[in-house]
């Protein structure tokens, strides 16, 4: 076991590379199963009770998804919350968003989910009417390839069938709209009654007369492929933060959880809360504190940002980022954070995030070992490891 040995940085280096082994962790799939498995084993293996909490989700699989230009057919992944077209596919012109053509295109970054220009464009289009034939999303990420924007209404498909094209066929696509040429467009799914799992630990506290409000400590561990750097940094925080309060248990009570259903609009956070009704309000209402480990924590080339409205929170991330040795910026206090810690902000609860950067973002290049810096995953999780204890104990 991975976490049975005594160096941080061999620690990280090993779940980092179990991680990436599990192939891609999209929500209720065998990937996913497999993240869940192997992360209660290692949890289990430091010393936690460990618990899965499931619940139901309509798997959407994908059939065939592709744009067909003349006798060019450009493979294509379908938007997890766009209807489906069935085989035969939506066929017509196609144009720049914004045109009258049947079938339109634009270029989109995975961060346009958070600004809210994707479901505006799929709902409305540039004009302003909602659009009903096609949408074809060309990648925009950091660097070339199918970087996939998150489904944040997987449960209540909107807008038009819409697919995702790589970067790389960035050229051919631009230029068959630019002169409205004719083309079909295939986004053909099913969706399968699944089970999904969030992985949860429970800490009570040892002093149960005066438990304040709950600490969670949570981070996000489905995405669309390995994702090794988007959530294996994260994963690392979370165990070494668990490692700590094992070794030294929480004046309160503290509850793990590593939540699958991030991608399709956090369905593993809201699970989570609903089972613990009030626990995303102001800590004054009944709330907890929330720290959340987000996407691309020690990242390659990254950077590290702190998210918090909260002085003391903010004060006591950067003292232990700063003893850890850790470069880092600080978000303003205003800033709406995007993942799962936006869902707490919009709720009023209490929260730190830690948060990084990403050249290879929802890529399926983001593979141990080129697009992880473990020196600095073990920094930042050396920070984590005193942050969650000096909270836990009411610091």
């Amino acid at each position: 076991m991975t976490a049975l040995s005594s160096d941080p940085w061999t620690r990280a280096a090993g779940w980092l590379a179990a991680w990436d082994a599990h192939g891609n962790h999209r929500t209720a799939t065998a990937g996913d199963d497999a993240g869940a498995d192997w992360l209660a084993a290692e949890a289990a293996a430091l010393g936690a009770d460990v618990a899965i909490e499931e619940f139901a989700i309509e798997r959407l699989d994908p059939v065939a998804a592709f744009l067909e230009i003349g006798s060019e057919r450009i493979a294509a992944i379908p938007a997890f919350d766009a209807p489906a077209t069935g085989s035969d596919g939506v066929a017509g012109r196609l144009g720049p968003i914004g045109s009258d053509a049947e079938i339109v295109v634009a270029e989109l970054p995975p961060q346009a989910v958070y600004s809210g220009e994707y479901e505006r464009l799929r709902r409305t289009g540039s004009r302003g009417s909602a659009h009903r034939g096609g949408f074809v999303i060309v990648c925009a990420g950091h660097s070339p390839g199918m970087a996939l924007l998150n489904a944040e209404r997987f449960r209540d498909p909107f807008g038009a069938p819409a697919i995702h094209v790589s970067s790389a066929a960035r050229e051919a696509v631009l230029a068959a709209a630019a002169s409205r040429a004719p083309a079909r467009l295939v986004a053909d799914s099913r969706r399968v009654m699944a089970s999904a799992r969030n992985v949860v630990v429970s800490l009570d506290g040892a002093d149960r007369s005066d438990a304040g409000a709950p600490l969670v400590v949570m981070t996000p561990r489905s995405s669309w492929w390995q994702s090794t750097a988007e959530r294996g940094g994260g994963i690392v925080c979370w165990l070494e933060s668990l490692r700590a309060l094992l070794a030294a248990a929480p004046a309160g009570p503290v509850v793990f959880t590593a939540n699958t259903g991030h991608e399709l609009g956090h369905l593993g956070l809201d699970d989570f809360v609903a089972r613990r009704p009030g626990w995303d309000r102001p800590a004054n209402q009944g709330g907890a504190v929330w720290v959340h480990y987000g996407a691309n924590i020690g990242a390659a080339g990254g950077n590290l940002s702190l998210v918090s409205p909260d002085d003391e929170l903010r004060d006591l991330c950067a003292a232990e980022l700063a003893r850890a040795g850790q470069p880092h910026a600080t978000a303003p206090k205003d800033l709406v954070p995007s993942g799962e810690t936006r869902d707490i902000h919009r709720a009023g609860g209490r929260y730190l995030t830690l948060v990084g950067g990403n050249s290879r973002f929802h890529l399926p290049q983001d593979r141990w070992p080129d697009a992880v810096d473990v020196a600095a995953v073990t920094r930042i999780a050396a920070a984590a490891a005193r942050i969650v204890p000096a909270l836990a104990r009411g610091a």
